[in-house]
């Protein structure tokens, strides 16, 4: 997983409250096994103007002008800012990872679903939770000043304004290693390869029948 430092983004404001899963990532969608390739399909209800199905070439399809992530102003954005209780419904890890596949780094909000907060951090995208004045305040700067960006510092733990502004936020001090160095769960096992590998060899000595596979 790509690590996380210090990111300075353009912000595009979601002005919604209890955003769900299903209209992060729609169930349909969940069909797929891979990890890759939700990013078109992110928002997908609200972005477009028909149905979509997977698989389906979102390029032709037609586009809704007053969704947020189709005004020109906010494309390339990679901070998205939300109100309270965003992620809630069902639990699914393909929320996270269509935010992060259509370009987003990090999730600004007063408060998140439990699930989906615990499945940002599993897969590199950082949510952090500012006090719903903080987040008034960024959203009235967002929708006033064209091309608004900002600058989180993870390891200070804050989210920097234009004009210098710094808001900090919590992180439990192993979600900020993990995040920092770029480990997800199978990157923290593997920091330990050489030791796995030893392990098996030994056990491979002292039990080889351990590697005779049955017939059929």
């Amino acid at each position: 997983m790509e690590k996380f430092t210090v990111h300075t983004g353009l912000v595009a404001p979601l002005d919604r409250e209890n955003v769900d899963t299903d209209a992060i990532i729609p169930k349909q969608f969940l069909k797929s096994i891979k990890r890759t390739g939700f990013g078109p399909n992110l928002f997908d209800e609200w972005r477009y103007l028909d149905v979509g199905q997977p698989g389906q070439d979102c390029s032709t399809r037609p586009l809704n002008p007053n969704f947020v992530l189709n005004q020109p102003r906010y494309q390339g954005a990679t901070v998205l800012l939300a109100r309270k209780n965003f992620g809630c419904g069902s639990s699914r890890e393909h929320a996270p990872w269509a935010l992060q596949q259509f370009g987003f780094r990090a999730v600004i909000a007063p408060s998140f679903a439990d699930i989906f907060f615990n499945n940002c951090y599993k897969n590199g995208l950082l949510p952090i939770a500012l006090p719903e004045m903080q987040v008034d305040h960024l959203f009235n700067e967002t929708v006033a000043f064209n091309g608004y960006q900002l600058t989180i510092d993870l390891d200070k733990q804050a989210v920097v304004t234009p004009d210098g502004r710094a808001y900090a936020f919590d992180i439990a001090p192993f979600r900020k290693y993990c995040m920092l160095n770029g480990f997800d769960d199978i990157g923290l096992t593997l920091r330990h390869a050489d030791k796995i590998r030893a392990y098996e060899a030994e056990r491979l000595v002292k039990q080889p029948w351990l590697a005779t596979r049955l017939p059929g």
